[in-house]
């Protein structure tokens, strides 16, 4: 059951601004929509109080949560949660070396296993792929150029700022488009070359043609680096056996776009699909070695808690045991949201089938009350405002996962057609969204 009570009376007040504030208020005004939100809306900055399974309470408010990003449900799964307590016990709470100073032998272990599920000559684990990009851009990119993708994500962003600001030259092509990359290549610019990009769009969650930019690598003698946040755990290799079109193993956009990993670099986390606070770069050994000495995260950085780390072996083991069966319990209830989408002619980019879904509006000024509908109704879920998105984008993102139970999908669903009876939903006409239902 889906509980509807209202929001709870008894959240802490906003601290009121100070007079002498006014440069904040000035600040404010270029980012007012976000602001306000920030300030008055319930799913933006939300405390949470309590979890019970993918219900979460705030205040004494329990909503259906389609906000995770959890999507084999393994921040719940209790074979997970009773494993924790022997790493603890052999490895205390946080063993505080660098890697470089002292690696726990966890890490290795969890490099060998996903080595091997990527089918990647070497991989290295690092804490998070924010620090990665970072750090391993800048490294990769040293003077030559960077050829970004106009709608990487903001992540990337900021790590070829970095190398720029080391002296790297940067150009942005159009966003998953091939041809003006191949136009920009075939200008005089510094070498090396380096193209950023993502796999499986954080917003759209759509994938680029991967196939055509590894081509394009190769060609022009430039690596591909790829962040398939969203990918890593949830698409992979084709084979005909698969469950669903969205292939077997979870083992990334290389795999399930059937590419070798000639000139790309692979960079992913376990954040994501496998709930632990982990990264890692999949390239050549020759790399993985320069990054060891030249990466700050592994000179400076401290491990990961071990209660995290813990999750990667035993989610990877159950990634092996059964992975494949969560991932065809999201493909369903996905399946599930977006043909009820198009039933109700509300568009969403989503072309590919994978677990995330963004619903721009038609009118973004309606984003207040379009997420206050959606949290009175029991939803809670993530707001894409402005400046995050352009205009035409404002919207909310909703993502599926393995621990969504039918009732709260179904519930979804009926929100939804309460949303589209009450708002003016961006009418675009479906388009075909599934290949195959497996």
């Amino acid at each position: 059951m889906i509980p509807n009570s209202r929001p709870g009376e008894g959240a802490q007040p906003r601290p009121r601004r100070r007079a002498d504030d006014a440069w904040l208020e000035r600040w404010l005004q270029t980012c007012s929509d976000l602001a306000r939100l920030q300030i008055s809306h319930p799913m933006v900055d939300a405390v949470i109080d309590e979890v019970d399974g993918r219900m979460i309470r705030i205040g004494d408010r329990w909503l259906a949560d389609f906000a995770s990003c959890n999507y084999l449900g393994l921040d719940l799964d209790q074979e997970v949660i009773r494993a924790i307590p022997a790493y603890l016990e052999r490895w205390g709470t946080h063993p505080s070396w660098s890697r470089l100073l002292g690696s726990p032998v966890l890490y290795e272990q969890v490099e060998a296993e996903l080595t091997e599920l990527l089918g990647v000559e070497d991989s290295l684990a690092l804490p998070t792929i924010t620090l990665i990009h970072m750090t391993v851009i800048p490294l990769l990119a040293g003077s030559g150029t960077i050829f970004l993708d106009s709608r990487a994500h903001k992540t990337i962003f900021d790590g070829c700022a970095i190398a720029r600001g080391h002296g790297a030259t940067l150009l942005r092509f159009r966003h998953a488009d091939p041809g003006h990359l191949a136009e920009l290549l075939a200008t005089d610019t510094p070498a090396p070359r380096v193209i950023c990009m993502d796999g499986v769009n954080s917003m759209t969650g759509n994938a680029p043609d991967l196939p055509a930019f590894a081509l394009l690598a190769r060609d022009h003698d430039a690596l591909l680096y790829v962040d398939d946040a969203h990918g890593f755990g949830v698409i992979g290799e084709r084979s005909p056996d698969e469950l669903c079109d969205w292939g077997r193993r979870g083992n990334s956009i290389v795999r399930h776009a059937a590419e070798s990993y000639d000139n790309v670099v692979l960079v992913a986390g376990l954040s994501k699909a496998y709930s632990s606070l982990l990264a890692f770069v999949a390239c050549p050994t020759g790399l993985k070695q320069i990054l060891k000495t030249a990466a700050p995260p592994y000179l400076y950085s401290g491990p990961s808690p071990v209660a995290s780390l813990a999750t990667a072996p035993e989610g990877l083991r159950i990634n092996r045991e059964r992975g494949d069966r969560l991932r065809y319990r999201v493909h369903q209830i996905t399946r599930r949201v977006l043909e009820s989408l198009a039933e109700l002619g509300i568009a969403t980019p989503n072309t590919t089938g994978y677990p995330i879904v963004e619903i721009p509006l038609l009118r973004p000024d309606d984003i207040d009350e379009v997420g206050r509908y959606l949290f009175d109704h029991g939803i809670y879920t993530t707001m894409a405002v402005y400046p995050l998105v352009p205009k035409h984008e404002v919207g909310f993102r909703l993502q599926l996962t393995a621990a969504n139970t039918d009732e709260q999908v179904a519930h979804l669903i009926l929100t939804l057609q309460g949303l589209a009876e009450r708002f003016r939903m961006r009418p675009e006409a479906p388009v075909s969204l599934l290949r195959r239902s497996g």
